[in-house]
């Protein structure tokens, strides 16, 4: 399964990215985050489904305050992504 998470707020220059992998790094999943040019986050993540949920749930609780809105898109189509990394 795959998520496609955009989060919005004050979520560029507060170590956003690197705080997500961190977290991706106690999880069991795989994928990228990256900013983009509207001042939001995206991220893409693959995994079981439970993992991701927890995955997701622990970014929420670190970065809560940073965090004015997430869309998420979820899909059972994987990409194959290995590892996670902060994309530019």
């Amino acid at each position: 399964m795959r998520h496609a998470v955009v989060y919005e707020g004050r979520v560029q220059g507060v170590g956003f990215r690197a705080t997500v992998r961190e977290i991706a790094r106690r999880h069991k999943v795989a994928g990228w985050v990256r900013n983009e040019e509207d001042g939001s986050v995206r991220m893409e993540a693959e995994g079981d489904p439970a993992e991701l949920d927890r995955f997701r749930a622990a970014i929420r609780d670190t970065m809560k305050s940073f965090i004015a809105r997430e869309r998420a898109e979820t899909t059972d189509r994987a990409e194959g992504y290995e590892g996670f990394e902060i994309r530019r």
